[in-house]
């Protein structure tokens, strides 16, 4: 099978995903050669490491699926996110020929490969020297112009420089004032922001100096940045909770859906109860295959978690018993809003001398029948 191939069959894949892939967003996945920006290999799904040797490389290279490419022991610090992802991403961008995209994450290269092939000019901005330099080498070995890496601090953007995009490809917990103030007027940032332990697609708009405002794209997954990009500030949720943190959960209330929401319903619970309860995040529960979203005491042992089926299990917890099942009835009386009917205004905090925009205040925007 030849490389157009595997990457027409990675449209495809892309495709069923359902991600909306316009004409030339299409066209972009299947001009540029996944496999030569993890020269290095990448991780596999189950452990282990798999590099350009091994007989399965180009068929994994090609999945719709995260190529995690660096870990620090084992926590995962760098990886070519999921092409249904980024396709996502890159439509809600509305990238135009001539745009002038600022990209927080050099990552492999390969997202502002596809930005470049769209007809953008890229600047790129990573805090590792290493996956900078990475990112660069393989971008020059495809022969791709346009794209510049630079090595420092992401909260800074690219000073000198004007933009009419920002695209962010690490989870942030604000947007910095910076990146707003290289946007030209009308301009417009993807980023995934956190929230409730995850790390949703927002589409933000405005100035330095506010207001700003946020349309929710999607959920997602993404490794947090350092820095002041991911301070602590006064909307915060928890962290997640690490496996083992919870005391024993026992069943408070009986399952509510039958048969239980499948996997994006679920986020769109999970999301609402993060906008209703500032202690909502995920974690680890006996006995479920993923993380599940839990609303957090104080003290990190004791919580309340929601299951896919709408049950309530809790440590013993009667009060954020009663909160998730509050949250419950409330995401049923509003119709169960998908995530993509929030909007967001977003709202200065974090450090004062390295403040950050992060979302404040939600509402819900009226369906379309």
């Amino acid at each position: 099978m030849t490389g157009s191939d595997r990457r027409a069959r990675l449209v495809d894949q892309m495709r069923t995903a359902g991600a909306p892939l316009t004409p030339e967003l299409a066209a972009a996945f299947a001009a540029v050669p996944r496999e030569a920006f993890v020269p290095d290999g990448f991780q596999r799904p189950r452990g282990g490491w798999v590099t350009p040797r091994d007989h399965d490389f180009l068929d994994l290279v090609h999945r719709d699926d995260v190529l995690v490419t660096k870990v620090d022991g084992r926590l995962p610090i760098s990886s070519s996110s999921q092409p249904s992802l980024m396709a996502i991403m890159l439509a809600a961008l509305d990238v135009r020929p001539g745009h002038r995209v600022l990209e927080i994450g050099a990552g492999t290269g390969y997202n502002a490969a596809l930005l470049a092939a769209l007809g953008a000019t890229v600047v790129s901005v990573d805090v590792q020297d290493d996956v900078a330099a990475r990112a660069t080498a393989a971008l020059r070995g495809v022969g791709v112009e346009g794209v510049e890496v630079q090595t420092g601090d992401g909260y800074a953007g690219a000073p000198g420089h004007r933009f009419d995009r920002v695209i962010v490809t690490v989870g942030v917990a604000g947007l910095s004032p910076r990146w707003l103030n290289q946007l030209d007027p009308g301009g417009l940032a993807v980023v995934p922001v956190e929230h409730a332990g995850t790390h949703p697609v927002l589409a933000v708009r405005g100035a330095a100096a506010g207001p700003v405002t946020a349309e929710v794209i999607c959920p997602s997954g993404f490794m947090s940045a350092a820095g002041p990009l991911t301070a602590h500030h006064q909307f915060a949720h928890p962290a997640p909770a690490a496996p083992g943190d919870l005391a024993p959960l026992t069943q408070a209330s009986a399952p509510r859906f039958d048969p239980p929401v499948d996997a994006i319903t679920y986020r769109d619970l999970w999301y609402a109860a993060g906008v209703w309860h500032r202690r909502a995040t995920h974690a680890a529960i006996p006995g479920t295959e993923h993380s599940c979203l839990v609303l957090l005491d104080e003290d990190r042992v004791n919580g309340a978690a929601i299951p896919p089926d709408g049950s309530v299990l809790t440590t013993g917890s009667r009060a954020l018993a009663q909160d998730a099942g509050d949250i419950l009835r409330r995401w049923d009386t509003e119709g169960r809003p998908p995530m993509q009917s929030w909007r967001v205004t977003l709202a200065l905090a974090g450090h004062p001398e390295a403040p950050i925009w992060v979302p404040a205040n939600w509402s819900l925007q009226p369906r379309v029948s």
